[in-house]
């Protein structure tokens, strides 16, 4: 058994660090939060890759290989898909070449923080005990590599799936029916902006979509026989305190280490705190400056277009308005742990690399992305963004951010509230939103960038409140085309449901929202099985139940566990009627990490069932399929919470599964559809796999009542005292105290730690 404890670090007393100007103090409180005092920005950054490291240098080195194609050295074969692609879409390339254009105070904040970095690396500080495991050594960090880890944790996240998915299922389902492949729409779209108003979605025509039909159905010709967040803003005038208050919760995937840490940075230029992402400087998302507060939800902005290219016998070209274009053309050779190591082709066009199918073949799908097409300034952003002394201030900060799209909602001292799309978004046709279009034309080319100014905004609206829960910003009406794609509408509209009835008035108050496990669908289940004749048997005790269900998805309720049970059930036959379950391997939803149709179709399935549409079920009446499905479901129940219980699984888990990097994890309440958004992947069972990563609630000017929680603990490193310590409060839906107040730090502490100055060794 490994000892854990050997390789922590120690965070308090004195340590000599060669490269400080001045001496660095870094007090941790009851959570293991580090509050560090610096006295200048320059030693700010570098202390603050110092602490990352102390507490996060496997993480952050396995996000950076993730990010530049390595994985597989450190993980194996396993890691071999993800490897590819990123090498593909060039996120090495495209981070240096962002280092190299930044502003020169970006650079140097970069520089520092990596030299920070490298310092804790080069102390005698015990390394995590991953390296032990693996027989290996960090490797030294470069500036250029926080951009790369930052690129990584949103590449190709939003609409670049839904466009493969629907482009596989074209050839099995039809044109016809191609369109309605896409999340439930709620019955109609509660916008994000204006506030409270609801549209319908635009759908595209098939004469809109017939060119991208037709060279799809061209591609796919020889083999035709063979993956959310919360947030809101109450003003002043809607709180119980005539102070805003800012809350919300980030929904991904849950990584170990939490790709959030929690951390407060002070110098002469700037005091914050917030979540830093482990590898990158500053406060990306969540964060205030005692000024003014941020956060951030996915926006589902389109930055992804997908084209079928042409091809000539040899790959060596591809066809364009009428002309053959030189291909780019390289090779790459990527490592993995065990085996020897393996070689990819890199084929390009002006679009983008190949991704999908192969061009030897006469057709492939290349993509242009907004995170890699173009030099991108985000970073430039960060330090900006830490001076901001309002929301207006801060919304110009966020001028030239364009690696991943966000909703970036604020909130200041004098009172005002805001959200604002961050992103960078190109002007073209909005039929590029559905389905990959074809290259050779030149008619679904990017036709410029939608203006900084243009992008959608809100201050201080009429209501004084704003809600985010990455469903639909504007309605389809809007000048630009924004989005296809997007969340329903659930989550916001119970958000401000529960805002109009009271909860949120204080920071303390936002948990009532946080903790919210009424499910949307119960309703619309109910009344499709009171119509259902009434089966026998075990199907008959579980129609009886949910007829019989409150809606919540408690933990300690059998009823919710029933409930999915049937969904997933129901999901599976409507995967079969159609024929989409035979789609799993298809070339275009094998693009790393793999698209499944049943977990698609789950999404798909209340707007259908809403509609009575059984158009995808070869014959079968949607009272067909739910018969079958509560057939399939019956049997004995188990409590939702136990069936729902994660598992935090350390990425080394597999290769070593005796050293115990897993952390603890408890049952846990809701699904996809609430507000506490803990969800799951129908194929792969009921056990939770994303959910909040952290949630937050922001009293914006008595910053000492903020509050706070991550879903496991600050520290990264398995056998710390902080690696698990947050998750029964967590996993309970309660926060802790957010400390800002320098004084109460300091009473409150319980380990302090003097970083001071050094000789080089």
């Amino acid at each position: 058994m490994i000892d854990l404890a050997a390789h922590l670090p120690e965070l308090d007393g004195r340590l000599e660090v060669p490269g400080l100007a001045a001496p660095v103090t870094v007090q941790r409180d009851a959570q293991g939060v580090p509050h560090i005092r610096a006295a200048s920005a320059h030693d700010a950054w570098f202390a603050l890759g110092f602490v990352h490291a102390q507490d996060r240098l496997f993480q952050m080195d396995l996000t950076r290989r993730r990010a530049t194609g390595r994985a597989a050295e450190f993980l194996g074969a396993t890691a071999f898909e993800q490897d590819a692609l990123s090498r593909r879409l060039g996120v090495e390339r495209a981070s240096r070449r962002d280092y190299d254009a930044a502003a020169p105070e970006t650079r140097a904040m970069l520089d520092r923080y990596a030299a920070g970095v490298n310092a804790l690396i080069d102390s005698a500080t015990p390394r995590p005990v991953e390296y032990a495991l693996l027989d290996a050594v960090p490797e030294r960090w470069e500036g250029w590599q926080s951009i790369a880890v930052m690129r990584r944790l949103g590449l190709l996240m939003g609409s670049v799936w839904f466009k493969l998915w629907r482009a596989a299922a074209l050839p099995v389902v039809g044109a016809e029916q191609v369109g309605k492949l896409r999340y439930d729409d709620g019955g109609l779209d509660a916008l994000i902006i204006p506030p409270g108003v609801e549209a319908k979605r635009w759908e595209a025509t098939l004469a809109e979509l017939a060119p991208s039909i037709a060279a799809l159905l061209e591609a796919a010709a020889p083999d035709a026989a063979g993956g959310g967040s919360n947030n809101w803003v109450l003003g002043p005038r809607r709180s119980d305190t005539g102070r805003p208050v800012l809350a919300g919760d980030p929904h991904r995937v849950f990584e170990i280490p939490n790709m959030y840490a929690q951390h407060h940075i002070a110098c002469d230029a700037f005091d914050a705190i917030g979540l830093t992402v482990p590898g990158v400087p500053a406060f990306p998302h969540f964060a205030h400056n005692g000024k003014v507060a941020w956060c951030v939800t996915h926006a589902f902005m389109d930055l992804f277009d997908l084209f079928v290219e042409r091809f000539d016998a040899g790959a060596a070209h591809y066809r364009f308005r009428g002309e053959w274009r030189p291909t780019t053309r390289r090779e790459e050779e990527i490592a993995v742990r065990g085996e020897a190591p393996r070689r990819i082709a890199v084929i390009e066009t002006h679009h983008g690399a190949v991704i999908a199918g192969d061009p030897a073949r006469g057709t492939a799908l290349t993509l242009r992305t907004v995170q890699t097409a173009e030099t991108d300034f985000s970073f430039d952003c960060l330090p900006r963004l830490l001076r901001a002394g309002s929301v207006e201030e801060l919304y110009e900060a966020t001028r030239g951010w364009g690696l991943i799209d966000h909703n970036l909602v604020a909130a200041d001292t004098a009172g005002h509230i805001g959200q604002l799309v961050r992103a960078t978004m190109p002007r073209r046709p909005r039929a590029n939103g559905w389905l990959p279009v074809p290259g050779w034309t030149g008619e679904h080319e990017w036709e410029g960038w939608i203006p900084f100014e243009a992008m959608p905004r809100v201050i201080d609206p009429p209501g004084g409140v704003i809600v985010t829960a990455n469903n639909r910003v504007v309605a389809d009406d809007h000048p630009d085309y924004l989005c296809t794609d997007c969340h329903p509408p659930y989550r916001a509209r119970r958000i401000a449901a529960l805002i109009e009835a009271g909860a949120s008035g204080t920071a303390a108050g936002a948990a009532v929202i946080h903790a919210d496990v009424l499910s949307p669908h119960a309703a619309l289940l109910r009344a499709r099985l009171a119509a259902l004749p009434g089966p026998a048997g075990p199907a008959a005790a579980l129609r009886d139940m949910l007829l019989g269900w409150d809606g919540q998805m408690e933990a300690g309720s059998e009823a919710a566990e029933g409930y999915v049970a049937l969904r997933r059930a129901l999901t599976a036959v409507l995967a079969e009627r159609s024929g989409l379950a035979a789609l799993a391997g298809q070339p275009y939803l094998s693009v790393a990490p793999g698209i499944v149709p049943l977990n698609q179709l789950w999404w798909c399935l209340p707007t259908l069932l809403r509609n009575d549409d059984a158009a995808l079920l070869a014959g079968w009446s949607w009272d067909q399929a739910l018969a079958e499905a509560l057939r399939r479901a019956a049997g004995p129940r188990r409590l939702w919470g136990s069936a729902h219980q994660p598992r935090f699984s350390h990425p080394l888990s597999a290769l070593f599964p005796e050293a115990g990097l897993d952390p603890a994890a408890l049952p846990l309440p809701g699904d996809g559809d609430t507000v506490q958004a803990i969800g799951l992947l129908p194929s792969a069972g009921t056990a939770a796999t994303y959910g909040a990563l952290a949630r937050y609630a922001f009293d914006v000017g008595d910053w000492d009542n903020s509050l706070w929680a991550v879903f496991h603990g600050v520290s990264g490193r398995p056998g710390s005292p902080h690696y698990a310590d947050q998750n029964p409060a967590w996993s309970a839906c309660r926060m802790a105290p957010m400390r800002y107040s320098w004084a109460l730090i300091a009473r409150e502490a319980t380990a302090t730690q003097i970083l001071e100055p050094g000789e080089p060794a």
